[in-house]
């Protein structure tokens, strides 16, 4: 793959890494509801995660954009969902995203992949008292990440219906404090590459580290599974859940952002 001219790729992080993240990320995030439409990977899962429903452009194609568009939009039309593009550096053709704006996408959700490059830096830490860790299941995680973000039913249901059958292997675990759960996450382990997925926190429980924590877990656990890098996502905005990926060594990779032309999408 070529990168496109939409955002740029981190310098010290080489192409070749970055580029099998991407691919890691599609795989880990794949619904059962998807199809290809001409070189672009078509995804319409209703639930929340626009990752898994949302268009791919990851090949040229043959067909002009206008003619993709319009047999994308008709696949989301027909489950009631809004059409979603997603942009990255990866994205073809290079022009797509230029071309989306002239007839009226408009971009929101700007989000970066962030790398940990060597997961062998990250040693384990005791955890203080009051506080476990432990590994639950994927319906079971789905309710609590559900609950959490006030994600109707049907949105959790979707969810664990991803993560039982993604292609990817999820390991899902909750953090409790004196028996409440108040925060979780999960992560998708493909070969050497691990990525952190859903981590949340509890509003009342944040500000403490508790994340931190969690993190430093998931990503332990995968090493011992025979991870080597890390990566994960996270909107460009949200400065407080940066920090804390920043303090365990992460560090921007690329960018990445959606158009549509629907205002509710977002």
């Amino acid at each position: 793959m070529t990168p496109g001219p939409t955002s740029a790729l981190a310098s010290g992080l080489a192409f070749s890494l970055l580029s099998r993240i991407e691919d890691a990320g599609l795989n880990a995030s794949a619904p059962p509801q998807q199809r290809w439409v001409d070189g672009w990977l078509v995804r319409f899962s209703p639930g929340k995660a626009k990752r898994a429903r949302c268009v791919n452009a990851v090949a040229d194609g043959r067909l002009p954009i206008a003619e993709r568009l319009a047999a994308c939009e008709a696949v989301f039309a027909e489950v009631g969902l809004p059409l979603i593009v997603r942009i990255t550096p990866f994205t073809r053709p290079a022009e797509l995203d230029a071309q989306l704006e002239s007839r009226g996408l408009r971009s929101f959700d700007d989000t970066r992949v962030m790398v940990l490059g060597e997961l062998g830096r990250l040693a384990a830490r005791p955890i203080a008292h009051g506080i476990t860790i432990t590994a639950i299941g994927a319906h079971a995680f789905a309710r609590r990440v559900g609950g959490f973000r006030g994600s109707p039913l049907a949105q959790q249901q979707a969810q664990a219906e991803r993560l039982i059958n993604s292609p990817v292997p999820f390991s899902a675990y909750e953090l409790r404090e004196d028996g409440e759960t108040v925060a979780c996450g999960q992560f998708a382990r493909e070969g050497e590459l691990v990525g952190l997925y859903d981590v949340f926190t509890a509003p009342a429980a944040r500000g403490r580290g508790l994340a931190g924590v969690l993190c430093r877990h998931l990503l332990v656990e995968a090493q011992a599974q025979g991870a080597r890098h890390a990566y994960l996502q996270v909107e460009g905005d949200n400065h407080a859940a940066r920090a804390v990926y920043h303090r365990l060594g992460f560090t921007d990779g690329y960018a990445y952002h959606y158009r549509t032309r629907d205002p509710s999408a977002a």
